[in-house]
Parts: structure tokens; sequence; C-alpha cells
């Protein structure tokens, strides 16, 4: 599964690491995860919340849909210049997002992520979580809250704030590689997963796994 994490400037930076590191260890172990940071401009460096420099090696679906995209949050309590909150209000990010999860895509998104998912169009109606800051806001935008670390609804994923994003990880390994393999990668990271995860049930999730 070619995954590719979406970062822009103001990003929460473990929002984007844990999810790669856990996939990249999963990767080491035969998982066929393909996992790279990507930006809507394409490649070049892009400057996160806390400072941290990240470079995204292309641009968003350069080349077609990916199986997985995952979007971090960062800087929305704050309203800050840069980060979620900034992007929601350009149409740029919430349209690219709802053209790449039409194309087939699964889209995840790690705390205030959610809310650029919202902005897309994607939560109405879903089953979702976000950061607790935001919840109340993901909730006027028509999302189900779920009071879960991570909430699978089959094509659309979300987790709760920052650290969280290690656990829908965890958790996408072992939805695509299988519970072997995700604690192969918890026991490496010595990391506990930590709180309830929720599921669309089997039957209403049928056929929705995608890439």
């Amino acid at each position: 599964m070619r995954v590719e994490i979406l970062i822009y400037p103001g990003f929460d930076e473990l929002d984007a690491i844990a999810p790669f590191e856990v996939l990249q260890q999963a990767r080491k172990r035969g998982a066929a995860f393909e996992t790279r940071m990507v930006s809507l401009e394409g490649a070049g460096e892009v400057r996160a919340a806390n400072g941290l420099w990240v470079r995204a090696e292309k641009k968003l679906s350069e080349n077609g849909a990916p199986g997985l995209v995952i979007v971090p949050g960062g800087g929305w309590g704050a309203r800050s210049r840069q980060g979620a909150w900034a992007e929601a209000q350009r149409p740029e990010a919430p349209a690219a997002i709802r053209k790449v999860h039409q194309d087939g895509a699964m889209v995840a998104a790690v705390c205030t992520g959610a809310m650029l998912l919202a902005a897309a169009g994607l939560l109405r109606g879903r089953r979702a979580t976000t950061h607790h800051d935001a919840l109340e806001e993901l909730r006027a935008e028509g999302a189900e809250i779920v009071e879960a670390r991570v909430v699978d609804d089959g094509e659309i994923l979300t987790a709760g704030g920052v650290s969280s994003g290690l656990d829908m990880g965890l958790w996408l390994v072992e939805r695509f590689a299988g519970t072997d393999v995700a604690r192969q990668v918890e026991a490496t990271l010595e990391y506990q997963r930590r709180g309830p995860i929720w599921r669309r049930p089997a039957r209403a999730a049928a056929g929705s796994d995608g890439g």
C-alpha cells in the first residue's frame, strides 16, 4: 500500500512522524507499506509547528491516488497563522483531500487533521474523533463523535490528540498486516497502545477497505 502523509506549514511534528515511524517499522518486518511525506506544492522543505523542517518528497497524488493519505493536525486551538486552522480557511487543502478520497484513497487524520477532513466535507454523518479541544467544533461540522482513541469508519479513520498517531499507526498495521506484526512493532517502540479503538461493524464495512 502506498501511503502519503500530507504535510503543510505549521503541522504538528508528532502527528506526522508517529505514524510514519510505525509504518516504516512494519515495512522492515515485511508489511507492504510504502510511506512518504508529501505536500500540495511538491518536493521541498516544510516547517512544522515546533520548528522542525521536514522534506516533502513529492506532491500529493503525483503518481495517482495512493492507497492511504494521512493528514496531521496542528495549531487549531490557537488559531495559528500556520497549521490546520489556517489550511482549513483556504480552499486548496480541503479540495485536494476531497479529490484524493473521490479518486479512491482511504483518508486518515491525526488530532485536528480531522478538522481538515471536515472542511473537505468528508465527516458529515460519519463517526469520528479529534483532539479534545476541537470535539465540539467537529460535532458542529456534522460528525458523530465517538469516545475512542482511534475511530475506523471504513475508508475514513480519525485519531485523538497528538500521540494517538502511534495508536492509529499500529491499528493500520494490525488491519493490513496482521496482529503479529503490530505487536512486533509495538515491542520495538516500547509503546503500549492506549484507549479503545472503534471500528465500523464488519457487515457495514464490507468492501470499504480499498487501496
